[in-house]
């Protein structure tokens, strides 16, 4: 057995559930309270810690010590099963996202990345699709009224949602010829006309707002959180699991799966890791020119490429934040038809235009 290789691939394993973590328990939500607290002229958490830095920590601890009340008309094993499907769901979709490029220590290719899939993009709809059963068993093992209406509300949002967003990329995928998420980022690295970046956003606008905006609604956010409407539904789905770490699953798998798609859409339209017009080979030139070993090179680069990968994300997940803030929600029969007879059709129509483009090109 090759136990370095088993431990590189340990290593990144941890890697990617600090990461989700501690997006999910930590950064995001001290920041969405933070930019919330900002656009609506408020100070938002402030005295816990330094400058409220500590109040996302003391929220986790105080779940872990709620009280977990189950009610007695609950389906007590699916209504223990529910939450930890979705959660589970969330983190596995993160196995194969890929955050840098391939780089050579001790004569090993390695990249940040847990499992170069073939059919990477294909694994991640495959994924993100079972999450959909840990919300309507969450629904429907509560024996709520308002908690079923709020499962069924969240499998036909999925099922609109997920048709466009897996027809939006079919053009990426007739462009660049590869399910695989690494190609899809290399084929994104020639300039068009010498300074214009190849990048999906380029090549395939309308795509990008149709995978944005189905995004919305797959992460369950305003203004697409129907299945969660507090006006309509009380919490949706999840009304009958108390303030516990059952909650604290929903909540973290959230913020985790905003994580993932901005990671999908910087993937997709983006670049990934790249810096418009620079290969990571003359990145890692760049630095054995400055007098880095081979080794500190290909560090230094894949430092580099995580903090441009990183960057990207956290802008699409300020604009989830963002967008929250700022649109109200829409009624049920809007989402549906938004989904439907708006998403979709353009959706295939986008499909067309990249085929007749690349048979007259």
């Amino acid at each position: 057995m090759d136990w370095i290789g088993l431990g590189i691939i340990v290593a990144k394993i941890v890697f990617f559930l600090l990461v989700g973590f501690t997006a999910a328990g930590y950064v995001m939500n001290l920041a969405e309270r933070k930019i919330s607290a900002f656009m609506q002229d408020r100070l938002g958490p402030n005295r816990v810690g330094f400058w409220g830095l500590l109040q996302p920590v003391a929220d986790i601890i105080k779940l872990f010590f709620k009280e977990d009340v189950v009610t007695d008309r609950a389906s007590k094993v699916i209504y223990f099963v529910a939450p930890m499907i979705i959660a589970f769901t969330a983190l596995s979709a993160l196995a194969v996202i890929p955050l840098t490029d391939v780089l050579t220590f001790f004569g090993r290719g390695m990249a940040i990345q847990i499992a170069n899939l073939n059919v990477g993009i294909l694994f991640i709809f495959a994924i993100a699709s079972l999450g959909t059963y840990g919300a309507v068993l969450s629904g429907w093992a509560g024996n709520s009224k308002y908690s079923f209406l709020g499962g069924l509300r969240s499998s036909a949002q999925m099922i609109s949602y997920e048709v466009s967003m897996g027809l939006s990329i079919i053009g990426i995928l007739m462009i660049f010829e590869s399910l695989r998420l690494n190609d899809i980022i290399l084929g994104q690295s020639p300039l068009l006309w010498g300074f214009l970046p190849k990048w999906g956003i380029v090549v395939q606008p309308l795509a990008f707002i149709i995978f944005l905006t189905a995004a919305f609604a797959e992460t369950n956010r305003v203004p697409f959180d129907l299945q969660e409407a507090d006006a309509e539904l009380v919490a949706g789905f999840h009304t009958e699991f108390s303030n516990s770490m059952k909650f604290g699953m929903f909540f973290m798998a959230e913020y985790i799966n905003m994580f993932t798609s901005s990671a999908v859409i910087v993937i997709l339209f983006f670049g990934g890791w790249q810096i418009p017009g620079i290969s990571t080979a003359e990145i890692v030139s760049f630095f054995i020119s400055l007098g880095a070993s081979e080794f500190f090179a290909s560090l230094f680069t894949i430092l580099l490429q995580l903090g441009v990968t990183f960057a990207k994300i956290a802008f699409f997940m300020f604009l989830f934040v963002w967008v929250r803030w700022t649109i109200p929600r829409f009624r049920y029969d809007q989402l549906m038809n938004l989904g439907w007879k708006g998403l979709l059709p353009l959706a295939i129509l986008n499909i067309l235009a990249t085929g007749l483009v690349m048979v007259i090109i």
